[in-house]
């Protein structure tokens, strides 16, 4: 048969990896980002056209991976940086995976004979392998909770696969597997040694997919020149595990992996090969070719890429990218038909390897309606999200939810659109955001009012990940706030011990970046804050929020941020009077808000500050204030001057007094 490339499996988020956005704040500003086999007809054929791709790399899933050094991803199975130990049930629908803090493998399900006699080398033969029938527990439930198909420990194969990873024998399949067996006892640790050493030692036959005259994928030609397709890889599995006595199949099929286009269809001969194994009295899927590494996207590179994933991977969570020949190797009840594999969204396996659950719309491509379109991801556990339109965040609204995100996609351009959704652990030491899903957004028409400012930092609004920073019981839950005078006040409980700078930002506006201050005024009423916006001109406006510790002397880190708009192009709001260090953060202006005052008026003061011994205002000339009721109040006139200050006197026994206020005064 003809090979094909969807044997090998891509990178899975090279390219499409991003690096964290970080966002520095001493003065407000942002910090830019520091930026998804071989389908085998069983005789070593398989087939697949080329895909355009970008230069980074793709693992032999089909999905791009990050060009950082390679990170790995850890499973719901793995285990702590402590040491405390995990595994992962299989559970009903819609439950989270169990933990537990030690595993001992039980007999199980009564197991089939898995030894016949003697070979002349003096291992145990298998029986001939069945597929699973009427007498086998072979169906599965469509949980996708449970990453594994059994429960897995992968702490307690630590020091089994630092061994299998040592192993060097290359003379006969015998030997290799006579020597992966030392350190294996049970049938599940025979198994993982094969696949950890098949997964470290045999490496994706670039050239023998390119030039089928050199490509051998008999096991010994496999072992001996350390590459092969999926053919190869999974040949190989079955005749080690063979040797070892474990009950192994070579399963071909169609694969959405390398070149694979959202929403192809499946003719012809299989163009993928992988392996079912039989234990504890059920059959169990795995595909060491893609749990192997990436290939790069010209398909001239291989590189080695360690991906758990694919041991033992959930048949529920195996069928989103591998469908059988023959429907009873799906493991699952009822089982798919080809048209809904074919209609049924992709998800890489970061999607599952980061908890999530599920995603709407489940189809893969998205048609616009009214200029929108929307998409949703639903999860376990505390998840970050950012998301690319072609190549960039601007022309969309991605909301945080605490079991997931909603993101609202507005395209300023008719045509096809690629999307596609990264995801990253909330608590992850790293910042690197892996590519979970792909979308073709289809758009007939624009909403051109739709259109965001550029410094718009996607997720928009407040959400769980801004509570964890201290701003609490936000007043505006939602990601946008509406105006219809150009004025809006914002209030959150804050957290102990907080600092807050905020700025306005819009694509239409020359503001300086003292000025994006001054047109947001803090009011601070015990733990309480309020933010009072007035806008300067109609448009859409993005609110930044910055904290940082008040007892730290850095720099304010970025939060979150809002979207404000106002359609009423009558609306224009001068800033708030520009405040000074000795203004303290609890006082309060009352009036006059506005920073620019009317020329040749009397312009009446009233301000709220304690501690206070003297309040000046001064003109043209100077006007004291009268403290009443914890107010100081008075009145100033403006004829003569350009500017007002308010000054107070802290001690009476001082003889200066300090600027806390300035306000401008119109031109006549």
């Amino acid at each position: 048969m003809g090979l094909c490339r969807s044997c090998a499996s891509k990178d899975e988020g090279k390219d499409d990896d991003l690096a964290h956005v970080e966002v520095e704040a001493a003065t407000g500003q942002d910090r830019q980002p520091s930026s998804t086999d071989l389908q085998d007809d069983g005789n070593g054929n398989s087939r697949s056209q080329p895909e355009d791709h970008r230069s980074e790399g793709r693992d032999l899933n089909g999905q791009q991976v990050s060009g950082e050094p390679c990170e790995q991803t850890q499973a719901v199975t793995s285990y702590s940086n402590e040491g405390t130990q995990v595994t992962v049930e299989i559970h009903p629908k819609d439950t989270a995976p169990q933990l537990f803090k030690k595993l001992s493998f039980g007999k199980g399900p009564q197991r089939l004979p898995s030894l016949r006699g003697q070979d002349n080398k003096g291992f145990q033969r298998t029986e001939a392998p069945r597929p699973p029938g009427g007498k086998d527990l072979h169906a599965y439930p469509w949980d996708k909770s449970s990453l594994k198909s059994m429960p897995v420990d992968l702490q307690q194969f630590e020091k089994l696969d630092a061994y299998a990873l040592k192993v060097n024998v290359k003379n006969s399949v015998e030997e290799l597997v006579k020597a992966l067996l030392k350190q294996a006892r049970t049938d599940l640790e025979k198994v993982r040694a094969i696949w950890m050493w098949i997964c470290h030692h045999i490496e994706y036959d670039v050239v023998g997919y390119h030039n089928k005259s050199q490509l051998s994928c008999k096991p010994i030609d496999v072992l001996q020149t350390g590459k092969s397709i999926c053919e190869g890889y999974a040949g190989l599995f079955e005749q080690m595990c063979s040797i070892a006595g474990i009950q192994c199949m070579k399963l071909l099929g169609y694969s959405k992996g390398y070149g694979y286009k959202m929403g192809q269809t499946f003719t012809g001969d299989s163009d993928h090969a992988w392996n079912a194994v039989y234990l504890d009295g059920r059959w169990h899927l795995l595909d060491s070719t893609w749990g192997s590494g990436a290939v790069d996207d010209s398909f001239t590179k291989f590189t080695f890429r360690y991906n758990e994933f694919y041991f033992l991977t959930h048949p529920a969570l195996f069928i989103n990218n591998h469908f059988p020949d023959n429907s009873n190797w799906q493991l699952l009840k009822p089982t798919l038909t080809l048209k809904e594999f074919e209609n049924n969204m992709l998800h890489s396996s970061n999607f599952y390897m980061l908890g999530l659950l599920t995603a709407h719309p489940e189809t893969a491509v998205i048609q616009t309606a009214n200029g929108k379109a929307s998409v949703s991801v639903d999860c376990r556990s505390a998840t970050l999200f950012t998301f690319k339109l072609k190549g960039t965040d601007e022309h969309g609204l991605m909301t945080l939810k605490k079991h997931g995100m909603k993101l609202d996609i507005y395209p300023q351009k008719t045509g096809s659109h690629k999307l596609q959704i990264f995801a990253k652990p909330s608590k992850a030491s790293e910042d690197v955001y892996k590519c979970v899903l792909e979308y073709v957004v289809e758009c007939k028409s624009v909403d051109k009012a739709m259109r965001f400012p550029k410094d718009l930092h996607q997720p928009v609004g407040p959400s769980w990940f801004t509570e964890r920073q201290g701003f609490l019981r936000p007043s505006h839950p939602g990601p946008i706030i509406h105006t219809n005078d150009g004025r809006c006040s914002v209030t959150f409980t804050l957290g102990k011990d907080i600092s807050v700078l905020a700025s306005l930002h819009s694509d239409n506006s020359s503001l300086t970046e003292d000025m994006r201050r001054r047109h947001i005024m803090q009011i601070h009423r015990g733990n309480q804050i309020e933010l009072k916006i007035h806008l300067p001109h109609a448009g859409n406006f993005v609110l930044k929020i910055y904290a940082k510790k008040k007892s730290d002397p850095g720099n304010y880190d970025y939060i979150f941020n809002y979207l404000i708009t106002c359609l009423n192009t009558e609306a224009k709001w001068p800033a708030f009077p520009q405040s000074y260090t000795k203004w303290v953060e609890d006082y309060e202006i009352l009036e006059p808000l506005s920073g620019l005052l009317p020329a040749n008026r009397n312009v009446h003061f009233k301000l709220k500050m304690h501690g206070i011994a003297k309040v000046l205002v001064q003109a043209e000339n100077t006007y004291p204030l009268t403290q009443n009721r914890g107010y100081w109040e008075g009145t100033c006139n403006t004829s003569g001057c350009r500017e007002v200050f308010v000054m107070v006197h802290e001690n009476a026994n001082h003889s200066f007094y300090s600027h806390v206020l300035k306000y401008e005064v119109e031109t006549q």
